[in-house]
């Protein structure tokens, strides 16, 4: 399959992004990002990821680190989790009006000096390369923004794209809700939804071409 990549109009790599429920957002707007075992966390928090994936990142370390104790994000959208989400594979099916991108700027995790390290591929897999939070400032060329916004990942020319697509920020730090930078959504009726909730309308984007 050819690649086609939903390359942000910047070139460069600007944003991170966490995958939530819809219904989570009024939590995160109050609570911003929190860890599984802050006395912040809320037992209602809807969970839409894959559950062996998490429990893996809670009993091993890679690389030496304990990946339960940091927040992941992805750099691009169109993620295998994403793709999975939407169509059920391994986890909950949900439609996309109901799964929301939430964006925090790689500026602000280096002027705030959030405690992160960052990878060049899925963070569980063995040949991934760990980056400590003083690399970010080189990170476009750690890595590759085509790799991250390819829409697709299997290319029968490039079988390690999958692994770098899933390149991830990991935040050791708890976020607030004032650093997260807007939010990306599936249709118009999202949006609504989310003013509804109180976001205001300039921090949503509605960007149906990067879902499924």
């Amino acid at each position: 399959m050819a690649r086609e990549i939903v390359r942000p109009y910047w070139g460069k790599i600007v944003y991170a992004y966490r995958l939530t429920h819809i219904d989570n957002i009024p939590y995160l707007l109050k609570e911003g990002f929190v860890h599984p075992n802050s006395p912040n966390a809320s037992p209602n928090y809807i969970h839409i990821g894959n559950q062996s994936i998490i429990k893996i990142r809670e009993e091993e370390t890679h690389h030496g680190y304990q990946l339960s104790n940091y927040i992941p994000f992805y750099f691009g959208p169109h993620t295998p989790m994403l793709f999975n989400i939407q169509t059920g594979y391994g986890v909950t099916k949900y439609h996309p009006n109901n799964i929301v991108y939430c964006v925090i700027k790689i500026e602000t995790v280096i002027e705030q000096g959030w405690e992160c390290i960052f990878t060049d591929g899925h963070a569980v897999t063995e040949i991934t390369t760990f980056f400590k939070q003083d690399r970010l400032p080189d990170l476009d060329k750690l890595v590759s923004v085509d790799d991250v916004y390819a829409k697709y990942w299997k290319d029968d020319n490039d079988l390690d794209l999958q692994r770098r697509k899933q390149a991830e920020l990991l935040i050791k730090n708890e976020i607030p809700a004032q650093c997260i930078a807007g939010f990306f959504v599936y249709n118009e009726e999202s949006k609504q939804k989310l003013i509804s909730m109180g976001v205001a309308d300039n921090r949503i984007i509605v960007a149906p071409e990067y879902y499924f």
